[in-house]
């Protein structure tokens, strides 16, 4: 979709049509590997409990992997596992050599001490990239493993600017999950990057001076359409429930972190919610298993990149 005078609505960045690309993209790089290597990555999701969100998310990741030819296997624990025997699957998969990515699904049940759990895990398998190890080399410029969210936007900034260098970026959000690594992601890429989040002042000012804006907050349509700067990209990570009266009692619908409807009107680009970076993640999740495959292997991924090109 492209802008013209009489549409003078900001670019849809569409997540799913991109989430396909990438899982193109790692299935040739599966069949080149098993072409070549003998080599078929193998990713273990592990699942505590039976929270409904959950077991949506990992029967996705699971079925996803599976068609993009991975090696998929699911690890269902009832919610009353004990830490000591979560951590004692988490050993036998770190030491299984056909194992190349491990994803234990959060959130976990209060027995577990998920940092813990977070730390058991091989940083060479840690295919979500939350551990320290992983966190440390992309503060410092190494080659660990980018969590999948980030990974994701930062391949749509991509793809919609080109080169990065030089934009005022501002993330919203600061957790270790999105926000910090979203930040070292555009900071990689020469952006001048700023970290904000729900208690920083002026925020509404930092927001209309930013090219890119990387709302991660959790806070329904926090950010307004009139914080916008015109023609900037914007990349809403947040997935709030808001009610909907006029729909029954009770009922929902899936609201990002900015005022979507305002904010096309001002901005060049924008991700929808859903259907912008959610399917990205599970995507970046596939492409990480394949780096992580590969380095274990000590064999050259077959599309080499070094920002997650789709």
């Amino acid at each position: 979709m492209t802008q013209t005078p009489a549409d003078p609505q900001a670019t849809l960045i569409d997540g799913k049509a991109m989430a396909a690309r990438v899982r193109a993209h790692v299935a040739r790089d599966v069949a080149t590997l098993q072409e070549r290597h003998g080599l078929t990555p193998g990713l273990h999701v592990v699942i505590v409990g039976d929270n409904p969100a959950s077991q949506i998310y990992v029967r996705n990741k699971v079925a996803q992997a599976t068609e993009a030819g991975l090696a998929s296997v699911k690890h269902e624990l009832p919610a009353g596992t004990a830490e000591a025997d979560l951590l004692a699957l988490v050993a036998r998969l770190n030491a299984d050599p056909a194992v190349h990515g491990i994803l234990v699904q959060l959130p976990l049940p209060p027995q577990i001490d998920e940092q813990a759990v977070i730390a058991a895990i091989a940083p060479e398998k840690d295919v979500d990239g939350f551990h320290v190890i992983n966190a440390g080399k992309l503060a410092t410029g190494g080659d660990g493993l980018v969590p999948c969210t980030p990974l994701g936007c930062l391949i749509m900034l991509r793809d919609r600017l080109g080169d990065l260098s030089g934009l005022d970026a501002l993330v919203i959000g600061r957790s270790n999950i999105v926000g910090k690594p979203m930040a070292q992601l555009l900071l990689r890429e020469h952006c001048t990057v700023t970290v904000a989040h729900s208690r920083s002042r002026n925020l509404a000012d930092l927001c209309r001076r930013a090219d890119i804006v990387v709302a991660a907050v959790g806070r329904a349509h926090l950010v307004q359409g009139d914080w916008i700067k015109p023609g900037a990209t914007v990349i809403d990570v947040g997935m709030n429930r808001v009610p909907t009266p006029e729909k029954g009692a009770g009922k929902t619908r899936l609201a990002g972190d900015v005022d979507f409807a305002a904010a096309r009107a001002v901005a060049g680009a924008i991700t929808p919610v859903p259907g912008g970076v959610g399917p990205m993640t599970i995507a970046c999740l596939l492409k990480n298993t394949v780096t992580a495959a590969c380095r274990q292997a000590g064999v050259p991924l077959p599309s080499p990149d070094s920002s997650g090109d789709a």
